[in-house]
């Protein structure tokens, strides 16, 4: 039978620096809680507003593969192999920190917010050459289905990182329905709301609100309402 854990939208750890607003799903920064520390090699997912104009400075990062989802606004990133760049919604970007780098991001944008997830994944290889990825995606290819963005392997959809891992993101009408099966034995799925209502193997969810699931093939995923959803397929043991 398959294992859930739930996670709503309030119980997720908060951060106030006046200049950033941090939601943190896992233990990270200030916020700990022994309860929620990782799900699988899933290690961080941060629901991340920050101001016009202000960032996180240069700091280093290593061993680990570091995901940026833009959900409004444009997010300017510099790092240490050279990389300067610019992403907005639609657009994805992936690093292999390996044996590590230096990164910084700020909001680009000097009049409105920049909202975006940071998503940290345990690797399956260490101290690899750290590696920059981004890539700009259809929106229209997860209307009403499952737009891979992520997978293991570079000649994939998406971007790709060192770990078996799979991400999905779906934008359904109300009442849209789908089947998703899981891509590797021993993997589990944190389904995490962005907008509206998803119903995900039968429990419902609201904007923010997560659901692992595990220890299963497959489960079902329906739209409540219009909605916008992501898909995290990753190693429950690593």
């Amino acid at each position: 039978m398959a294992q859930t854990v739930l996670h709503k939208a309030n119980t997720r750890g908060h951060a106030d620096h006046g200049w950033l607003h941090s939601y943190q799903s896992f233990s990270f920064a200030g916020y700990y809680n022994p309860q929620r520390m990782n799900f699988g090699a899933l290690r961080v997912l941060n629901d991340d507003t920050v101001d016009p104009g202000m960032g996180f400075g240069k700091h280093p990062h290593d061993n680990m593969e570091i995901i940026s989802i833009p959900l409004e606004g444009d997010l300017e990133h510099k790092d240490s192999m050279n990389n300067v760049a610019v992403i907005k919604n639609g657009d994805i970007q992936a690093m292999s920190a390996g044996t590590g780098i230096f990164h910084s991001e700020y909001n680009f944008d000097r009049s409105s917010e920049v909202k975006f997830l940071q998503i940290w994944i345990y690797p399956n290889k260490r101290n690899v050459e750290p590696r920059y990825d981004q890539i700009s995606l259809n929106l229209e290819d997860r209307h009403n289905k499952l737009q891979q963005i992520l997978s293991p392997n570079p000649d994939d959809a998406g971007v790709w990182i060192h770990q078996d891992a799979w991400f999905h993101l779906g934008k359904f009408n109300k009442g849209v329905s789908t089947e998703y099966t899981i891509k590797k034995e021993g993997n589990g799925v944190y389904a995490f709301v962005l907008s509206g209502e998803v119903i995900v193997n039968g429990e419902t969810l609201s904007s923010r609100d997560a659901l692992g699931i595990w220890d299963t093939d497959k489960f079902t995923i329906e739209a409540g309402t219009d909605a916008e959803f992501l898909l995290i397929d990753v190693p429950m043991k690593f």
